[in-house]
């Protein structure tokens, strides 16, 4: 039988982590910058800045705060960091990036 702390010790991370994910998603910037993210692979922020009509400072927090999210990696190429979706995203967060990003586009189904 499991160890009970041990499981609602992991419930709270999961939560933790799942309130972290939504937090970032729920900005209209840092969701329009996933969408982006996800059509056209790797971005620098400076690529970002003027498809969301945001300043460079601006755009930098908001890539930080998908990368403390856990939803963004990022690479520097020379003199730019080029961002893109964190391809090890866990399989619950993943079903939850997706899931808003379908009502974001309209398509999402309501679970029966």
């Amino acid at each position: 039988m499991a160890d009970k702390g041990a499981t609602t010790a992991n419930d709270a991370l999961r939560a933790e982590r799942l309130v972290r994910v939504l937090s970032a998603l729920a900005e209209p910037t840092r969701l329009e910058t996933m969408r982006l993210l996800i059509r056209q692979g790797e971005l620098c922020a400076c690529e970002l800045t003027p498809s969301l009509n945001a300043t460079q400072s601006r755009m930098s927090r908001h890539l930080q705060t998908l990368k403390q999210a856990g939803l963004v990696t990022d690479r520097r190429d020379a003199q730019r960091v080029l961002y893109r979706v964190n391809p090890a995203l866990p399989p619950d967060i993943g079903n939850v990036l997706d899931a808003v990003m379908a009502a974001r586009e309209g398509t999402a189904r309501r679970v029966a």
